[in-house]
């Protein structure tokens, strides 16, 4: 009987027990959807938020994503054409640069793609987001806000005070500036605003299909936003299996 080629020795960096325990766990994880899956896609993604990911996990099961440290993902998929756990798969690795998830699925590809390319939601943007246009409050009362939430405003660093218990704006006032990165204090003002700048989006960056091998996707950055978001902020898998 021929040797599985997800019984290849793992080689991880050196890390406490706890630690190698979850890359091993992941490495194996990637291994059994490869043998599961007819297809694995790369993709890249702006503004991500973990609520809004989980909504997309649910909605594409029983396919399955991973999103994690790209170098354990390549370790299970084998980092060369010696180390693949499937023909060209090491390609797929060399595509995993900057934020990157996966997306292991039996869909045929017309129905991923045209998914990735529609799919879009708005979100609140973070600190670090650079706005495309500028935003300002003119003086004068705020009635979407609470009485109690105003002495919050003024740490935010709006000119505000209650004028007969309702929040007033003393003077105009600039939330955001076009093409500035947003400060913390902007991006919870425009929360509160309810203003959603940013657009969480998943790009496709390549496929491996067994059998057909590797395709590389044309990926069109025309976005000028920045997403300074942690990794560790982002869930490593969502699955309960």
């Amino acid at each position: 009987m021929p040797k599985s080629k997800r019984d290849k020795k793992i080689s991880l960096t050196k890390t406490d027990k706890k630690g190698l325990a979850l890359k091993q766990k992941i490495v194996e994880d990637i291994r059994n959807c490869v043998e599961k899956y007819k297809s694995i896609y790369v993709f890249t993604y702006r503004n991500m938020r973990n609520e809004t990911m989980k909504s997309v996990r649910e909605e594409w099961k029983p396919s399955r994503f991973f999103i994690g440290k790209n170098r354990v993902i390549a370790i299970g998929f084998g980092r060369t054409a010696e180390e693949e756990v499937g023909e060209d798969l090491h390609k797929l690795s060399s595509c995993l640069k900057n934020q990157c998830g996966l997306l292991f699925t039996d869909c045929k590809k017309k129905e991923v793609v045209e998914w990735f390319k529609d799919y879009s939601v708005q979100e609140f943007a973070r600190s670090g987001f650079i706005p495309k246009s500028t935003i300002k409050l003119e003086a004068g009362p705020l009635k979407q806000f609470s009485h109690a939430i105003e002495p919050y405003l003024r740490q935010l660093g709006l000119p505000t005070k209650l004028d007969k218990g309702v929040v007033t704006l003393l003077k105009d006032f600039e939330v955001c500036t076009k093409g500035k990165s947003l400060t913390p204090e902007q991006a919870k003002i425009l929360e509160l605003l309810e203003h959603k700048l940013a657009t969480f989006k998943l790009i496709l960056k390549a496929k491996w299909t067994k059998g057909k091998g590797f395709e590389k996707f044309k990926v069109e950055d025309d976005e000028d936003e920045e997403d300074n978001e942690d990794e560790a902020d982002v869930e490593m898998d969502g699955d309960d299996n």
